[in-house]
């Protein structure tokens, strides 16, 4: 596996501790957005799609401080956004290493060249390069020609200089099992440190929702992508082999959203990840006000499609350490890609959809014009008075 052996053992404490105090919900990764600006507008992702007040928001360094010492996870996961677009990340990362944290930064790897020597090589900290396929592949996902060979370019030179670096991988309804199969052989011969894959998420202000995976087609496809690789020991995935196996429809999870409580410029994100039904002002918060059994598949029709990571890799790992003797068998055999798939779970009582994302961002809004009214005006006199989706540039730090 492409877990280091620290990490695992230190994460593996921590985990069995969570256990047998009998604790029944505890994180595992903080998912830290600190800011939603990007250099890139992928169709598949609509963190750009905000006012231009909202995109120039930041978390604080102290922010960022707080989130972690409030949830207690011992790894965290930095994305955006564009992370290295944040003026204080470097001082961002040293203060979570100092913490003893393993810290994950993801980047498209646009700015990596540049911004490199601001970081430094530690066993706890990977670069996380943004791949969605080969060159072809991943230029169409994000929607601009030459991203791929940058973002190849700065793997080597991050490896060059002795840092750990893994890439994360979203794969979608047109993604092909050989050829994403040839692109996993290609990177992992690069000496690539890890791979993270998931199907690709369901974001509601994605400009494209014609090509998210629905869960057959998800088992289909990883099926398809795992038996080219000897169930998967071909490459060094940074994931339990149990999510793998999840996604290869060899088991039927329930998601665990508050295993990667994520905190945003919004606050802290309910209930997951992907649907932001609303905002808690502290972890405290999130963990005992969330309402978590109205989400999930079988619960609500927005979930009734997600097999995302974010939602399920602490599913599969709380299932690793309730049953180890399993886990080890599938570790040492690879993934199981036919035969019967596990029953999944019904979706006959699942509640509607609520679309209240809109109200969350207006209340965003009105809270940063009442604190800086004259920056606000500003904003409106550049733009004419309008609030149309936001364009993929930089703006001041």
């Amino acid at each position: 596996m492409g877990i280091p052996l620290a990490q695992a053992a230190r994460i593996g404490a921590y985990l069995v501790k969570q256990h047998l105090s009998g604790r029944k919900r505890y994180p595992l990764v903080l998912m830290l957005e600190p800011l939603f600006r990007c250099n890139l507008a992928c169709a598949g992702c609509g963190k750009i799609d905000y006012p231009n007040e909202i995109l120039n928001q930041r978390l604080s360094v102290d922010e960022c401080m707080a989130a972690i010492d409030e949830c207690g996870a011992p790894v965290v996961s930095i994305a955006g956004g564009e992370p290295l677009l944040h003026k204080d990340m470097p001082e961002i990362v040293r203060g979570y290493l100092a913490r003893k944290k393993f810290v994950i930064l993801c980047t498209n790897a646009l700015l990596l060249t540049k911004k490199i020597d601001d970081y430094k090589p530690s066993p706890a900290f990977t670069w996380s390069i943004h791949l969605d396929g080969d060159q072809m592949m991943h230029d169409k996902s994000v929607c601009q020609d030459g991203v791929y060979d940058k973002a190849v370019e700065a793997i080597r030179l991050a490896k060059s200089k002795g840092f750990q670096v893994s890439i994360n991988c979203t794969l979608f309804n047109d993604a092909d099992p050989e050829r994403t199969a040839r692109f996993f052989d290609e990177v992992t011969a690069m000496g690539l440190d890890g791979i993270t894959v998931s199907p690709g998420y369901a974001y509601e202000r994605a400009p494209d929702q014609q090509h998210f995976l629905n869960r057959t087609k998800t088992k289909e496809l990883f099926r398809g992508i795992l038996s080219r690789g000897r169930g998967g020991k071909a490459w060094p995935f940074t994931q339990s082999r149990m999510f793998l196996n999840f996604l290869a429809g060899n088991e039927a999870y329930a998601c665990t959203p508050w295993g990667n409580p994520t905190r945003t410029v919004f606050g802290w994100q309910k209930p997951c990840y992907l649907l932001g039904e609303g905002y808690a002002k502290t972890f405290k918060e999130l963990m005992d006000d969330t309402e978590w059994d109205k989400y999930g598949v079988g619960n609500y029709e927005k979930c009734a499609d997600c097999m995302v990571h974010s939602g399920f890799e602490a599913s599969a790992v709380k299932h690793m350490v309730t049953n180890p003797i399993k886990a080890l068998a599938v570790t040492l055999g690879g993934i199981r890609t036919e035969g019967a798939m596990a029953k999944d779970i019904p979706l006959d009582n699942q509640r509607r959809a609520d679309y209240v994302f809109s109200g969350h961002v207006e209340k965003k809004l009105a809270e940063i014009r009442e604190a800086n009214p004259k920056a606000s005006r500003r904003i409106e006199i550049r733009h004419g008075g309008g609030q149309g989706p936001a364009q993929p540039t930089v703006a001041a730090e």
